[in-house]
């Protein structure tokens, strides 16, 4: 009987190894699969409901690191032979019915190239506003912005927050055979039946602004533009959306008030942003207890009083926190919901945008006039027992209140 060589071996553990990997993430619910190569081991973590956890592994997996990465760089249509630039590649893989999509991204760092791995399943994206997470009063404020004729809807928040979450369920909800609808996207992360997609290149000059540009010949009723980041984008988008179309997109602002300066601040003329924009959703995503070990949490009023919370809700609030069970994988939280700020514009908003006001004073107006934000949003989830304070108080930025003592809850 032939023996095996060493390399060959190699080559077949590090394939058991990167199946194995698949498959377990659709156990855990990993969103991302981080492979690190330092010197004198190759660390593994992944991200479950937005938290980094380190994968146990034996010392040895080091010698299968060169064998590892070039297999993923083969599935995911990458050279192997470059190991000196950055790449990028796709991989779809079915799992026990189910499609995943795996975005590859490799960098070369000092001890070897680091890989990423973005898993995307197209059950957990394709889905209507109704998987959101969103009060009954919020999503019909929604669906009246998005079934309008003209005009801009911006989503904002940080990378990983589910913006293009919720974007999809928006055209998933108002997808029809009258409308025409033409997404630029960087990348197009999933198809969809009856929607026009284009994915930027900016290597061959394909950028945000430009397929704008062109799309405004092809007589779309609906424009989703992945993302505003810079001052032509931002121009080309508000023309659209004041000749007659309906424009969604996306800003990295940390709240819905901070949109209208940001794109000002990118040259566009205030009186067109006041004009053009119908509305801006914030949003953060938040862990869910685990419903199998949730109990009962007793928090100090003084802490409370501490983190802005509303004093005429104190005397009957009750939270609740994940104590860590088997189901959970012993964290106390299993999946994500979201919590949202939706601006709604109006004629005193758009006063102050045209006077180049600051985003505080806009903000202050927005709650006047009935916004919810973040942090209150976070509060209703925290109070119905769908998260934890903490969990609210993470995603939401709160001086000093990561330092507070788990006794004082």
């Amino acid at each position: 009987m032939r023996r095996k060589s060493p390399r060959a071996i190699r080559k077949r553990a590090s394939l058991n190894l990167s199946t194995k990997l698949f498959g377990w993430r659709h156990k855990s619910r990993a969103t991302d699969i981080h492979f690190e190569p330092h010197e004198d081991e190759l660390q593994i973590r992944h991200r479950i409901d937005g938290i980094l956890h380190q994968m146990p592994l034996p010392p040895q997996l080091k010698k299968l690191q060169a064998a590892l990465i070039s297999r993923i760089k083969v599935m995911s249509g990458m050279n192997i032979a470059e190991k000196r630039m950055p790449q990028d590649g796709r991989i779809n893989v079915r799992i026990k019915g189910e499609e995943i999509d795996i975005r590859v991204s490799t960098v070369p760092t000092v001890y070897g190239e680091s890989v990423s791995l973005r898993l995307l399943t197209r059950g957990s994206v394709l889905k209507g506003m109704d998987s959101l997470g969103m009060t009954a009063g919020l999503e019909k404020d929604i669906r009246k912005v998005i079934t309008k004729p003209h005009g801009i809807m911006l989503v904002t928040g940080p990378t990983g927050s589910g913006k293009s979450t919720s974007f999809y369920s928006f055209l998933n909800t108002i997808n029809s055979i009258d409308k025409r609808i033409m997404t630029v996207e960087d990348p197009v992360e999933y198809e969809m039946k009856g929607i026009n997609q284009v994915s930027v290149k900016n290597d061959i000059g394909r950028t945000f602004a430009h397929v704008l540009r062109h799309f405004l010949r092809q007589d779309p009723d609906v424009i989703m533009v992945g993302e505003i980041r810079d001052g032509e984008t931002a121009e080309i988008a508000i023309q659209a959306a004041n000749t007659g179309h309906l424009v969604f997109s996306t800003l990295h602002t940390n709240d819905a008030p901070s949109a209208f300066t940001r794109l000002i601040d990118m040259g566009t003329e205030p009186f067109l942003v006041a004009d053009a924009i119908e509305a801006i959703m914030a949003q953060r995503l938040v862990r869910t207890l685990c419903p199998e070990c949730r109990v009962e949490q007793q928090v100090s009023k003084d802490y409370l009083l501490k983190v802005d919370f509303p004093p005429t809700q104190i005397s009957q609030a009750k939270f609740w926190h994940g104590t860590g069970c088997d189901a959970c994988g012993e964290r106390g939280y299993q999946g994500r919901t979201g919590i949202y700020e939706l601006l709604s514009n109006s004629e005193a908003l758009q006063e102050l945008v045209i006077d180049r006001a600051a985003a505080s004073v806009i903000g202050t107006q927005a709650r006047a006039e009935g916004m919810v934000s973040l942090r209150e949003y976070g509060w209703g989830q925290a109070l119905a027992g769908k998260t934890s304070i903490e969990e609210v108080l993470r995603v939401t930025q709160a001086p000093d209140a990561g330092n507070e003592p788990q006794e004082n809850f």
